[in-house]
C-alpha cells in the first residue's frame, strides 16, 4: 500500500513539473510557510496534533499523512495555498484626478500548489517547486505560472547551503518573509525589489545556537525575459541578521537585519513604482522610465517580540546613477505592531531570519489586532514621482494553522501633481495554506 502512494505521489509531482516548467513570469508574492525548527535543528518537525479540534474544520490528519512521502532516500511534501480577497475604495476629488477611479475588487489573489522534495542519504539536497494558477485574468493558454523552481546542496553541513534557480533575492524583511506570515495583508516596500529572480545564493546560519545569518547572492534573468546577458541587468545582493537577546521560553526576541542590493539597469532603464499595499489599486507613485545604469539600495530592519505583542519596522533607501535626472534618491519605511490576544507568538526562524506565521493553541484560534504606518517617497532631484503616507489598522483571526481571516482599513494620503488625494481602502481576505 505504502508503495503504491509513493508511486502515485511520484507520478503527481513528476506530472506538476513538467506543467510548471512550461511558464517561467512570474510576479506575485509566495504564500509558502512553514513552522519555525527547533533551536539548533534546520528543518521543522511535523507538529503534533491540536490539543482538542478547531472550531473551524481543517485537513484531517489522516489526509496529511496520505499527501507526504518518508523514504531512506527521498522525502516528498505536496503543499497548496488558495487566498482570496474583496477590496472596496473611497476618494476624494484630488485622488480621483491623481490615480482614477480604484474599482471595488473580487479577487483569487493567489491559488498555488507547491512541491517540496530532499533527495540522497548521507548526502541530501532538496528542491522546492511552486506554480500559481493564473487561468482566472490571463491568457487561457497560460494558465500556470513558475514562480519558484530552485535546488538547495549543502556545502559541509545544513548550516550552508548553495541555492540555484528561480528564486527570491537576499534583500528585505517584507520579501524574504512569507507573505502569509506577515501581520499586515500587503507589502509596501515594493519599489525597492523584486518578487523572484534566476540566479545562485549561498545562505550561513552562524553557530550552534544559531543567532546569526548571512546570505548573499547574484541573480540575472535574462533568459526568461528574452533578452541579451547585455540588456539585461544583473542584481547582486546580501542579507545579514543577527539576535540581540533570544529567550525562546518567555517567547521574547529582538531581531536587526542589514540587507544591501545593487540593482542593474534593464536596457539602460530603471523604474520605482508601487501601489499603496494593494494588489488592485493603481501605482498611487511612479518614477516613470529613468536613464539610468545601476542603483544601489540600502535596507535596515528590526523585530521586538514580547509573548504578544510585536513591533515590526524597516527602512529602504535607493540612489539612483541617473545623472540626466540629478541621480535621484528614493525612500520607503514602515512600523508595524501586533498584538495576538490570545497570547499566542510568532516564532522565529533562525535558519532564515524572520518570524514565522501565529500557529493557534486554542479551540477557536487566535485572533490578532495590527496597526501600521508606512511612507513610500519617489519624489527628489528631476523626478516627481509622487510620495504617499498611509495608516492601516486590522484584525486577522489565525482560526487554525492554515486558514486566517483578515480585515483592514487603509487610508492614504497620496502627494502628488500638486494635489494631496486621500484614499480609504477596505480589505477582506480568507487565506490557506497547506
Amino acid at each position: 500500500m505504502k508503495t503504491t502512494r509513493t508511486q502515485n505521489l511520484l507520478a503527481t509531482a513528476l506530472a506538476t513539473a513538467l506543467t510548471l516548467v512550461c511558464a517561467l513570469d512570474a510576479r506575485a508574492q509566495s504564500e509558502e510557510s512553514e513552522p519555525a525548527p527547533a533551536p539548533g535543528q534546520f528543518e521543522a518537525a511535523p507538529l503534533p496534533p491540536p490539543a482538542q479540534p478547531f472550531f473551524v474544520p481543517d485537513v484531517p490528519q489522516s489526509v496529511v499523512e496520505q499527501t507526504q512521502v518518508r523514504e531512506r532516500w527521498f522525502t516528498l511534501k505536496l503543499g497548496a495555498a488558495a487566498v482570496f480577497d474583496y477590496t472596496t475604495f473611497h476618494q476624494d476629488a484630488d485622488s480621483l484626478s491623481q490615480v482614477g477611479k480604484q474599482d471595488d475588487t473580487f479577487q483569487v489573489r493567489d491559488l498555488r500548489l507547491m512541491l517540496r522534495c530532499t533527495i540522497g542519504t548521507d548526502y541530501k539536497f532538496n528542491y522546492f517547486v511552486t506554480g500559481v494558477y493564473k487561468g482566472f485574468d490571463t491568457d487561457p493558454e497560460k494558465k500556470w505560472d513558475l514562480v519558484d523552481l530552485w535546488f538547495a546542496f549543502p556545502l559541509g553541513s545544513p548550516a550552508t547551503k548553495l541555492i540555484v534557480g528561480k528564486t527570491k533575492e537576499t534583500f528585505d524583511y517584507e520579501m524574504v518573509g512569507d507573505s502569509a506570515n506577515l501581520p499586515q495583508q500587503e507589502r509596501v516596500l515594493n519599489p525597492f525589489f523584486v518578487s523572484r529572480n534566476v540566479g545562485a545564493k549561498i545562505t550561513h546560519v552562524f553557530g550552534e545556537e544559531q543567532r546569526m545569518t548571512l546570505s548573499g547572492g547574484v541573480f540575472n534573468d535574462w533568459w526568461t525575459k528574452d533578452q541579451s546577458l547585455e540588456e539585461s541587468g544583473t542584481d547582486v545582493s546580501t542579507r545579514m541578521t543577527g539576535l540581540l537577546w533570544d529567550q525562546p521560553n518567555a517567547k521574547r526576541y529582538f531581531h536587526l537585519g542589514l540587507s544591501g542590493r545593487y540593482a542593474g539597469a534593464d536596457n539602460n532603464t530603471l523604474r520605482y513604482k508601487g501601489r499603496p499595499e494593494s494588489n488592485v489599486a493603481g501605482n498611487y507613485v511612479d518614477s516613470g522610465n529613468l536613464p539610468a545604469d545601476h542603483a544601489w539600495h540600502l535596507g535596515l530592519e528590526a523585530l521586538w517580540n514580547e509573548g504578544p505583542f510585536s513591533i515590526l519596522a524597516e527602512y529602504n533607501r535607493a540612489w539612483v546613477d541617473s545623472p540626466s535626472k540629478g541621480n535621484p534618491e528614493f525612500s520607503g519605511y514602515y512600523i508595524t505592531a501586533s498584538w495576538v490576544i490570545t497570547g499566542e507568538t510568532r516564532p522565529y526562524d533562525r535558519t532564515v531570519g524572520y518570524a514565522r506565521r501565529v500557529m493557534p493553541e486554542s479551540r477557536w484560534g487566535a485572533p490578532e489586532i495590527v496597526a501600521r504606518f508606512s511612507h513610500v517617497d519617489l519624489d527628489d532631484a528631476d523626478v516627481q514621482g509622487g510620495k504617499f503616507d498611509k495608516t492601516y489598522l486590522g484584525v486577522n483571526w489565525w482560526a487554525t494553522r492554515r486558514w486566517k481571516v483578515g480585515f483592514g482599513w487603509g487610508h492614504t494620503w497620496l502627494d502628488r501633481f500638486g494635489k494631496t488625494g486621500v484614499t480609504d481602502s477596505f480589505l477582506t481576505r480568507i487565506q490557506w495554506v497547506y
